[in-house]
């Protein structure tokens, strides 16, 4: 897991960056996180990414807290939001998958 801040806040900042540094977004079709089995030989580690996206069909981003000036009051406004389900079960499934030591394979 990565943390980012925005800078700018222009439209797909993160997604752009992430590829940008090669490390494209988990599931992130438009820029290339869809991809990640490519040129992969080792079949459990296919079947175990088919299945992580099989449990998350979107890309893996996600606002955990999230702050900004509203734009007719000018009050400054904050929220957080915990990860949601799909995202902590990847998550759960890449913990396994390392404690299993299937990642060296």
């Amino acid at each position: 897991l990565i943390e980012c801040r925005l800078e700018t806040g222009r439209t797909h900042q993160i997604r752009v960056h992430m590829q940008w540094k090669g490390h494209p977004l988990f599931g992130d079709e438009r820029y290339g996180g869809d991809r990640i089995l490519k040129g992969t030989t080792f079949n459990k580690y296919k079947q175990f990414i088919e299945n992580c996206f099989a449990a998350m069909p979107r890309q893996a981003l996600h606002a955990k807290s999230l702050g900004f000036q509203h734009p007719t009051t000018g009050e400054q406004v904050y929220f957080e939001s915990e990860l949601p389900e799909d995202f902590r079960t990847v998550l759960a499934k890449w913990d396994a998958y390392a404690a299993a030591g299937l990642a060296e394979e």
